[in-house]
């Protein structure tokens, strides 16, 4: 009964390995596949390569040291005696080595297997480029830290491990034996103290002593390398003033580590002299001396800064602050900020606001959140379309330059009304279209206009046209799904019809064999994946199409923005993306948070373009100059493609990544004040302001700082407009502004970093400042209180920070949404300068009561629904046109109230106030 238990364990454990053995083996041709349609075999091959070299390596080296030691203690040619106190125990040799080997065993695979996880630490190690600056305390070029200082650190602590395990192992085999005793290396009064009793043969423990101080020694050696690395260690870390070494780590503790790793050094000297002599004196005066240097280390440091440096500060920490300063800039990218100074004192007017047209024209009315509330109620057209998400890009239509809003139109699975795997796999696999439009654009109902619209896709602009509007790969696109099927592929509906196509791309993984089949059975655990008719061998199969997790399984060693974008080119969808090179281990930089993790350097190296119909990645390196990306182009070269290459339609595109930008005004916040004085005291410290988007439900009880918002505006000092991206500064505690950055994203400008300064005696007021003026405004209040008391609720949008020539201009849009409803309609749009407020239906009305003019900024747009009317055009409207829209306003105003509807009864009679007026 016993064997037939243990044989049925056996077999158990037989097949669990082999199923793990089997699924492991079906992802990784799988993943062989799917890197071979991509044309990135190297990023696959490469890293499995050098993942196997270091676990065997790694594992094997383990093993054979760790057996090497084990047996030696083992055979040793001493008699088995009783180890334990009035007790015999019976101990063959023969045990211990079968013992020591399945210990050796397991410790080596757990090994080599951790090992494995440095892949990336070992190729950028032997692939390393040099940085070309040096830290200011070692003069070592900083590619010694981020490349080299981990490997060792790594490497270091491995062989302190086996060390350790070797010889606690050998001590306890030779303490088994009775050839080992706690005497020998502390003495009988410890021993006596610790209840061992004392060892009488001295002649059989001289091998057993010099096997084990030999180890010892090994261990000694490798602390006291650790310890002297430590000392660079000060540099990538923080417990001072500033992150870095200080004051007191330059001038206390550094010496200290230096004397400690050579004590360390000389003590496992005497380790080795105990082995060959037995005199055990040097040795445990080492010990002492090491742990007395410990101690010093833990206690003179803190007796240093307390009545040398704390009475001194700011003149004893200088020299370290500028270090801390000059590295995080660098780290950051912040080195090369442009300072520009602006008066505050310079009155915009009519003629300043019709100069900077084209800023006014593209003022981002439509924010992300109601436009894609918008979109989902009016675009969607089907329950099994999805607007994911907002892309915000510029385009040149008819000859002027735009902000456009655009939003992909996706297949969401999970939304379909009968889900079947035919359905699911082989008919529904894809989304169709776009929903596109201007972002200052409203219609008179508050809808958006839309240039790109309804299915198939038609464009009213030449420049948005879609020839292939199929998306395979997007945001939502998370099943794998099989094409180029008998199965015909449902495109759209057409009254009661559907339209289909087949496949005529070159994505996916051709499955042209049963071993195929079988396989993508077996990893998608699907059996009518083998068994279908529909299935053929021009078929392929699509997987890992959500474009997040195909970027990073692509390229897994670099950071993606968290906002990828679309774009329209060519007549083509393609997905953008930013991907970034970091580093937590320069050496003086402040550290902080990205995605949960904590960095120290940044460069946005890479673009990524994603085909939307193939699939297809392309990498692009953005950065020439970036050390790191230099060194993955060597380690996978071929990869990265200059930036040259990218075709012109792409590259008006590109975009400065909003994660980098916020990172980097997080930084500035502090890192502007390049005088220690200053920056030690914190005079000048700044904030991001923190607003509140109302009628927006908030997913923490803290409100966020302000987003980086891209922009279209005319810089002060340019000639012509441009995109940007931009945010701005208050003094920290105060909320009057202080400045604002920009980052440029056109030609030649692209990545260069701007900040316009106000000046510090004159008051310019602040976003957290205009919104309370905003609230306080007896005619804003009462609408807004009105809408919200008829069965309404007001969204009011983000606060837009709108640089005009020297000033500022604050807008804020208001949305109104029935509670019954989910539409947001703009309806309001509030405008701020100076001590004035203004809220009209449109921006230009806006405009004219603050600048007490009327201008024409662009013609009106005309739908096939209705003439519409954007929110910076009304005033040059003729007489007749006026009565015209004052009638059609009032028949709204009477069918609303005749429908119970007072929410647009009310909105609808202002309008017909406001025109009667004009």
């Amino acid at each position: 009964m016993k064997i037939k238990n243990i044989f049925f364990s056996f077999v158990f454990l037989f097949a669990l390995l082999f199923i793990g053995f089997l699924t492991n083996s079906i992802n990784l041709l799988t993943d062989w596949w799917w890197f071979q349609e991509l044309h990135l075999t190297d990023i696959f091959l490469k890293p499995l390569i050098t993942q196997t070299l270091i676990g065997a390596s790694v594992g094997i080296i383990a093993f054979l040291f760790l057996i090497l030691n084990l047996l030696i203690a083992s055979y040793a040619k001493i008699p088995w005696i009783t180890f334990i106190p009035g007790q015999k125990l019976s101990i063959t040799g023969r045990f211990i080595t079968k013992l020591s080997i399945g210990i050796s065993i397991v410790l080596a695979l757990l090994l080599g297997f951790v090992s494995t996880v440095f892949w990336q630490q070992i190729l950028l190690y032997f692939h390393q480029q040099p940085f070309g600056q040096a830290d200011p305390i070692f003069n070592k070029d900083i590619s010694w830290y981020v490349f080299s200082l981990p490997l060792y650190t790594l490497g270091l602590t491995i062989v302190q491990f086996l060390l350790l395990v070797a010889t606690i192992g050998c001590g306890i085999i030779y303490t088994l034996r009775g050839s080992f005793h706690i005497t020998q290396i502390f003495g009988s009064a410890i021993a006596k103290l610790i209840g061992a009793p004392p060892k009488k043969d001295e002649e059989i423990t001289t091998g057993a002593r010099l096997h084990v101080s030999f180890l010892v020694a090994l261990f000694l050696f490798t602390i006291a390398i650790k310890t002297y690395l430590s000392m660079y260690g000060l540099l990538t870390s923080g417990s001072g003033l500033v992150f870095g070494a200080t004051y007191t780590d330059v001038t206390v503790i550094l010496p200290l580590l230096k004397v400690s790793a050579g004590v360390m050094a000389i003590t496992g000297l005497f380790a080795l002299w105990f082995g060959i002599s037995g005199k055990r004196g040097l040795l445990l005066a080492g010990i002492g001396g090491y742990l007395l240097i410990s101690a010093a280390t833990g206690v003179i440091p803190s007796v240093v800064h307390r009545f040398i440096v704390a009475p001194n500060e700011l003149v004893k920490e200088t020299p370290f602050i500028k270090n801390n300063i000059q590295a995080t800039q660098q780290a950051y990218g912040l080195s090369m900020v442009k300072e520009n100074e602006l008066s505050g004192d310079i009155e915009l007017t009519a003629e300043d606001i019709q100069n900077n047209a084209v800023t006014i024209n593209n003022v981002r009315l439509w924010d992300r959140g109601p436009l894609l509330s918008t979109f989902s109620q009016i675009q969607e057209i089907r329950t099994y379309y999805d607007f994911a998400s907002i892309d915000n890009d510029r385009y040149i239509i008819d000859g002027q330059l735009r902000q456009i809003m655009l939003s992909p139109r996706e297949l969401s699975s999970d939304s379909l009304p009968n889900k079947n795997w035919i359905n699911e796999r082989l008919v529904f696999t894809h989304g169709y279209g776009v929903a596109a439009g201007p972002v200052n654009q409203v219609t008179q109902e508050g809808l958006p206009v839309l240039f790109v619209k309804d299915l198939p896709p038609t464009s009213e602009k030449q420049e948005l046209t879609v020839d292939r509007p199929e998306i395979y790969y997007g945001e939502l696109s998370n099943d794998h799904v099989i094409v180029k099927t008998k199965a015909k592929e449902f495109d759209y509906p057409k009254g009661e019809e559907n339209v289909s196509s087949t496949y005529a791309g070159k994505g996916g993984v051709i499955i042209d064999s049963l071993w195929k089949r079988i396989v993508y059975s077996l990893h998608f655990q699907s059996l009518k994946l083998l068994l279908s008719d529909d299935i053929t061998t021009d078929s392929r199969i699509l997987y890992h199409r959500e474009i997040k997790e195909r970027m990073t399984k692509a390229v897994p060693f670099l950071t993606f923005d968290q906002d990828p974008y679309s774009v329209i080119a060519d007549g083509k969808l393609y997905w953008m993306a930013d991907a970034y090179t970091i580093s937590n281990d320069y050496p003086y930089s402040q550290p902080i948070s990205l995605h949960g993790g904590q960095i120290n350097y940044i460069r946005s190296a890479v673009k990524v373009v994603i085909d939307a119909y193939d699939g297809t990645i392309t990498i692009y390196q953005a950065d020439q100059k970036d050390p790191i990306i230099n060194a993955y182009s060597s380690i996978f070269p071929g990869v990265f493609k200059p930036l040259s290459d990218m075709p012109d339609s792409l590259k008006s595109h590109i975009r400065y990544p909003e994660d980098i930008f916020t990172v980097q005004n997080n930084v500035y916040t502090t890192y502007h004040m390049d005088d220690p004085e200053i920056f030690y005291n914190k005079e000048d410290q700044w904030d991001i302001p923190a607003i509140a988007v109302q009628g927006e439900e908030q997913t923490t009880t803290e409100i966020p700082p302000m987003d980086p918002r891209h922009i279209i505006m005319k810089l002060p000092g340019e000639q012509q407009e441009e995109f940007i991206l931009m945010l701005p500064f208050i003094p920290r505690g105060k909320d009057n502004l202080a400045a604002w950055m920009v980052a440029r994203n056109d030609g030649e400008h692209y990545g260069k970093l701007s900040v316009y300064r106000f000046p510090k005696q004159k008051l310019i007021y602040g976003p957290k400042q205009v919104i309370a003026r905003i609230n306080q405004d007896a005619e804003i209040a009462r609408q807004i209180t009105l809408w919200d008391q008829r069965g309404s609720q007001v969204i009011q949008g983000p606060l837009l920070v709108i640089p005009i020539e020297a000033s500022l201009l604050y807008v804020r849009p208001l949305y109104l949404k029935a509670d019954s409803g989910k539409i947001p309609e703009l309806k309001r749009v509030i405008v701020a300068y100076g001590n004035k407020i203004a809220m009209e239906p449109t921006l230009e009305q806006g405009l004219s009561r603050l600048f007490g003019t009327e201008t024409d900024l662009t013609p009106t747009e005309t739908t096939e629904e209705n003439t519409t009317t954007t929110q910076t055009n009304n005033q040059s409207a003729t007489e007749q046109e006026l009565i015209q829209q004052a009638n059609a306003a009032y028949e709204k105003a009477l069918n609303a109230l005749q429908n119970g509807d007072f929410a647009t009864f009310g909105d609808e009679f202002q309008n017909v106030g406001d025109i009667l007026k004009r």
